[in-house]
């Protein structure tokens, strides 16, 4: 893995050029160089192992590659700052996610677009096809119908399932949370965070938080603020809305930022800077709208004592490939049938203690490219998995 940056513009005929024939391929692990070889890889030597798995259906998860791969699916509804574009102009971002899962994860990966919106169909199809893959990476699924898209996949099927657009997101912001709380000397219970957007990694990173123990958090919609009076509120939301603004606060962003000590965007929303000058002393702000901040950095860097943004030409990166391969590796090493709340918790925490006695105000997370991430996240979910009781044979 390569850790060289360049700072050369990236050109329309190298992107395209890059992209083209796809970003992945298959490679066999033997050598097929003699008719020898081609015997014990086809026919007839394959009989003996498609016998044996008929017999030991366990046999599925040691003499095939089921077990260690990874699809990830897409109905190409919500496809990065690109919206519904439709499962073919979605592959490209697809094959890249699983070429993520290769490079930083160590696992096989295929793409797999399904050209249909009904969530009952999607989940029908990866029924019949749960021979072939052993966990699935849910990826740009509009909300709200990406909850439940992913809780009846889990439901559906006996393997790891996770919407990174969700929970990814979530994990990251969680670990970069836990760092920017200890340089500003925060504890979680007496913390308050007022996240910009409800759509899915809105509602996943406020159902983690909570799960933290932050003592007080804010939704904001298109709406204003996310509280228990409002009649116009989907389930999920009237869901967050139950342990969420605990005072009622009522209003829109700049409202809810008043006196708040964290804001984390995942949005397309503008905060002026006024409001972010309202915050608590010594602030935190994520701003992670890409290609364009909620606020830029050096603006928000005038009133808080830490900034990060989903850029990777800011400090503080909030990237979810800091956690998905882990996640992923993780689960699938220890056979888990399906991915905690717990094993989130404990990918965060592994993030976070990445970065160790280096943490500094521009250091809060680890660069996606430090290659002790994933690991680190693996043997963290490994053990939280244990602890839950979700191990087991994955086939």
């Amino acid at each position: 893995m390569s850790t060289t940056d360049t700072t050369a513009p990236i050109t329309d005929d190298e992107v395209f050029t890059s992209h083209e024939g796809g970003k992945l391929t298959v490679e066999t692990t033997m050598l097929l160089d003699s008719k020898r070889a081609l015997s014990i890889a086809y026919t007839p030597g394959v009989a003996k192992v498609s016998r044996a798995i008929h017999e030991d259906p366990a046999a599925h998860a040691t003499h095939t590659w089921a077990s260690r791969l990874v699809v990830v699916l897409s109905d190409g509804t919500a496809v990065l700052g690109l919206g519904n574009i439709g499962a073919a102009a979605s592959l490209p971002v697809m094959e890249g996610k699983s070429a993520l899962f290769r490079e930083f994860g160590g696992l096989n990966s295929i793409p797999l677009v399904i050209d249909t919106t009904d969530v009952d169909e999607i989940v029908e199809t990866m029924v019949r096809l749960r021979p072939s893959f052993g966990a699935v990476n849910l990826e740009d699924v509009v909300a709200p119908r990406c909850f439940e898209l992913e809780q009846k996949l889990i439901e559906a099927l006996d393997c790891p399932v996770m919407h990174d657009d969700q929970h990814g997101t979530a994990v990251v912001v969680l670990a970069a949370l836990t760092n920017a709380a200890r340089l500003t000397g925060r504890s979680f219970a007496d913390t308050r965070v007022v996240i910009a957007g409800a759509g899915a990694a809105g509602i996943a990173v406020a159902d983690i938080l909570h799960e933290a123990g932050i003592g007080d958090i804010i939704l904001t919609d298109s709406q204003g603020t996310v509280h228990r009076d409002r009649d116009d509120l989907n389930a999920v939301k009237a869901r967050v809305a139950g342990f969420t603004n605990r005072e009622s606060v009522i209003g829109g962003i700049s409202e809810a930022l008043d006196g708040a000590d964290v804001f984390v965007g995942v949005s397309s929303s503008k905060v002026p800077e006024e409001a972010v000058a309202r915050m608590a002393p010594d602030s935190i702000v994520f701003a992670l709208s890409n290609p364009d901040p909620e606020i830029m950095p050096e603006v928000a860097a005038r009133h808080a004592a830490v900034v990060a943004t989903g850029r990777s030409d800011f400090p503080n990166q909030i990237n979810n490939v800091l956690a998905f391969p882990g996640i992923f590796r993780g689960a699938l090493d220890a056979g888990a049938r399906r991915i905690t709340s717990a094993m989130k918790v404990a990918a965060a925490t592994a993030i976070a203690d990445t970065v160790g006695e280096d943490l500094s105000p521009d250091y809060i997370v680890p660069s996606p490219l430090d290659e002790r991430v994933a690991a680190d996240v693996a043997a963290a979910v490994i053990e939280a998995a244990r602890q839950d009781g979700v191990t087991g044979e994955v086939g």
